[in-house]
């Protein structure tokens, strides 16, 4: 009888993709958990639940499956779960909530990538597609599974159901729309070779300029809010995504506080038409920096394409032209 061969230990190849994969796992885990902690910080009531105005773990969830694939999936239910359990003991219907909020994420990043997603968001076509299917449609998964599970469960009052759906879904698709892009530009960012003091002055300038004015229109009770959007155009125009998403996260961060602290313009209001108002302005400015700055990218990367073909075009004609004009002619034929 021949002898069994003994097993052999793993290579040490496998044990280091495994070793990644875990800390991989755990990173996601502890940033979504982080996340959610400073996202319920923002909680309003609407409807009889607390939500959020805007909900970071959806759009750091898009990002890592976008960045990392499919394989992090756990590391993102683990951290949905723990965000849920950080907030008292977990009951039976938070499985559906960690579930709701696993699959929207997913079901983003499988359709964008149905679509030929690219992270760079160098075209328009990237940033609509984020837009309506990363944000609009995918994010209706977990703002149904949410709503029906306080609504099975009996945490929602009468006439409650609508309300806590439209501000679940609001809160994850502005996670997308604002926390998504600024993680994908964070890859894109390049330093200049030999950097000198004013090649950060104008970037500087016009960070602290949406934040001025973001804060000087949100401590007036005049409706100014506009006036933020030239600065997002200037991000755009000048330093696409890298630019336009670090300013479209400043100006939603300081009027959710303002809208949470009922400040500025939000003070006359009531909690729904401020939800209202303050989601509508965000979605504009997020939609603003998105889709203008892809727009930029995209003619700038058709006319750097053209300018490379022009080039290319040149050699192939200074190797094929001959080296006297006459050699074109036929015999018999010249310039007099």
């Amino acid at each position: 009888m021949a002898p069994v061969p003994l097993p052999t230990a793993p290579p040490t190849r496998d044990l280091r993709r495994l070793a990644a994969t875990g800390g991989l796992l755990l990173a996601v885990t502890g940033i979504y958990l982080l996340a959610g902690r400073l996202g319920l910080m923002q909680q309003v009531v609407i409807g009889g639940a607390r939500v959020t105005p805007l909900w970071p773990p959806t759009g750091i969830a898009l990002a890592c499956l976008l960045l990392f694939g499919l394989r992090v999936w756990p590391g993102i239910a683990l951290g949905a779960f723990l965000v849920i359990a950080s907030g008292g003991t977990p009951r039976w219907g938070s499985i559906g909530i960690v579930a709701g909020n696993t699959l929207a994420p997913v079901a983003a990043y499988l359709m964008l990538r149905r679509v030929g997603f690219r992270t760079e968001l160098d075209r328009l076509r990237d940033g609509t597609a984020l837009v309506f299917l990363g944000a609009f449609a995918a994010m209706l998964i977990s703002a149904t599974v949410g709503a029906a599970v306080l609504g099975l469960s009996g945490s929602l009052p009468d006439g409650g159901f609508w309300p806590t759906w439209s501000a679940w879904w609001a809160g994850d698709a502005m996670g997308v729309l604002v926390v998504t892009p600024l993680l994908l530009a964070l890859r894109t960012v390049r330093l200049p070779d030999d950097p000198g003091p004013f090649d950060f002055a104008e970037p500087a300038l016009l960070l602290a300029g949406t934040a001025t004015v973001t804060v000087i229109a949100t401590h007036t009770k005049l409706s100014v809010l506009f006036l933020v959007f030239p600065f997002l155009i200037w991000a755009a125009l000048r330093f696409q995504l890298p630019g336009a998403a670090p300013c479209v996260a400043v100006v939603s961060v300081l009027t959710i506080a303002a809208a949470t602290r009922h400040a500025g313009p939000f003070a006359e209001h009531g909690l729904v038409a401020d939800m209202v108002v303050l989601q509508a302005l965000n979605a504009c400015a997020a939609l603003t920096g998105l889709l203008l700055s892809a727009i930029v990218a995209e003619q700038r990367n058709t006319h750097r394409r053209l300018e490379q073909a022009c080039v290319e075009l040149a050699e192939v004609v200074r190797r094929l032209a001959p080296d006297r004009p006459g050699d074109w002619l036929p015999p018999g034929d010249g310039f007099q």
